[in-house]
């Protein structure tokens, strides 16, 4: 092993176990549809692709969130088909609610249904136990010892997560510093199993499988004189960066050109993230507009009837990487402003039609800008656009601010369900409204976005926020 530091593995997050619940799983399932559908006779139709794409996205959130197999390694066959059970409920609940209110529920045979959703769990347990039994198989069922190099946030965090993950198949022996517990962080203090000069030692009367080194920068030359006395182990060994020192927004190690590279902002729409969010878009916008296209044209027939001007309202905002979008908008104002100088709406703006002001209440007048979505300016759900003019307002009062501008804007927000909808006159108001924007790109799931669009319909019908 090349002594240098730059030989030092990164470490990697397994990602087996995230791949088996939000990509392998929801393919099983949709397969199995294929099949009984084919053995039925019967072709595989527009309204099954629909129905494939409803339950890979819904049952990719459920088993991402409920985590059926968490205890996998450990758990009895019962125990196992009990969780994958009532994970697959939950899905296929909402498989019929969702198909129930788009109508698709008439389009297929109840039989099909039926015994799809009764033979998924099983096909579901029996792929597990083969996974678990092939995993095990090519990487043997023995637990890896662990030591970790230095006392810090990373490390003692990193302890805590291999200890209440077996999936893992790991087990902390210990740490090792050259500082004495009294010179370490008072809310971090923990045993130590000897000094950095100790640990090859150690690693080879102990059979240490992997060596976890959480050191500064400044601890390098030291670190090089552990590498070299490593050498004559059979010990995996990690580097862990201090990143967290930073503000992170999905931050994650990646290569770029065979070189380690660690990512300290970045979209949460890269890899299968991006097309698991674009699709979704087009999947419920495309029944959105569906379902409400009568409603959108008894719209736009009130507002031509009641005030002169467009039906649609065209505005400048930043889209994705700041890149200037065109955003419809149902027209709620006598004026269709688009200037250097963007005048916010107020409770009681004289601006605001008669039919603007319900339209702006309701939210109805966004209801244009599920076209935008089918075009790829926007999403469903993110950030909410603002005006050209107010961006260069206060990209340059608040920090971080055009970080929102690393995801599609959206229709609907996080900070829009927080009590952060319509009129920001303040700079504290505006600032929430960003922390909550950040939050949101820190956090994203499909499961967050399905969460923030059931917690618009609640305020949309209770009329709760404050949009003028």
């Amino acid at each position: 092993m090349n002594s240098d530091i730059s030989q030092i593995k990164y470490p990697v997050d397994l990602p087996a176990r995230k791949f088996h619940r939000r990509l392998f799983d929801p393919l099983i399932a949709i397969g199995l549809l294929y099949v009984l559908v084919a053995l039925s006779g019967n072709a595989f139709t527009a309204s099954h692709v629909m129905l494939s794409i409803l339950a890979f996205f819904i049952s990719s959130t459920v088993f991402g969130s409920a985590d059926p197999w968490r205890q996998a390694p450990q758990a009895n066959f019962l125990t196992l088909a009990r969780a994958i059970t009532l994970a697959w409920l939950v899905v296929a609940a909402l498989l019929l609610f969702f198909g129930y209110v788009a109508g698709l529920s008439p389009l297929f045979a109840k039989h099909e249904v039926q015994i799809w959703l009764i033979a998924t769990p099983p096909f579901l347990l029996f792929a597990q136990i083969v996974l678990q039994k092939a995993g095990m198989g090519l990487s043997g069922s023995s637990i890896r010892s662990v030591v970790l190099v230095g006392v810090n946030d990373l490390s003692v965090k990193l302890a805590e997560r291999v200890d209440g993950n077996p999936d893992l198949r790991m087990e902390v022996s210990g740490f090792f510093d050259d500082r004495e517990m009294s010179r370490q962080p008072e809310d971090k203090r923990v045993p130590l199993l000897g000094r950095m000069s100790d640990i090859p030692a150690y690693v080879r009367s102990n059979n240490i499988n992997t060596v976890f080194i959480s050191q500064p920068i400044s601890a390098q030359p030291r670190i090089r004189t552990l590498l070299n006395e490593l050498q004559d182990t059979t010990a995996s060994i990690y580097f862990l960066p201090d990143i967290y020192a930073f503000d992170l927004i999905q931050a994650r190690f990646d290569s770029v050109a065979g070189l380690p590279a660690v990512a300290i902002c970045e979209s949460p729409f890269t890899g299968i993230n991006g097309m698991v969010k674009r699709i979704s878009d087009i999947v419920l916008a495309s029944i959105i507009l569906l379902m409400l296209t009568p409603i959108m044209l008894g719209i736009a027939l009130a507002i031509k009837w009641t005030s002169p001007g467009p039906v649609i309202f065209r505005q400048r905002r930043y889209g994705l990487d700041g890149e200037e979008i065109i955003v419809y908008k149902f027209r709620s104002m006598t004026v269709c402003e688009d200037g250097a100088s963007v005048v916010q709406a107020t409770k009681n703006d004289q601006r605001v039609t008669r039919i603007g002001g319900i339209l702006r209440r309701t939210s109805l007048d966004e209801l244009p800008q599920f076209f935008n979505v089918l075009q790829g300016r926007m999403s469903i759900v993110g950030p909410r656009p603002h005006a050209v003019a107010h961006n260069e307002l206060y990209r340059k009062q608040i920090k971080g601010y055009m970080l929102r501008h690393k995801v599609r804007p959206g229709i609907t927000g996080w900070a829009q369900v927080n009590g952060y909808r319509g009129e920001t006159d303040t700079l504290d108001k505006m600032e929430a409204r960003i922390a909550y924007d950040l939050d949101y790109l820190r956090r994203w799931s499909l499961a967050l976005d399905l969460l923030i669009i059931a917690r618009t319909v609640k305020v949309v019908l209770s009329r709760d926020g404050n949009a003028y």
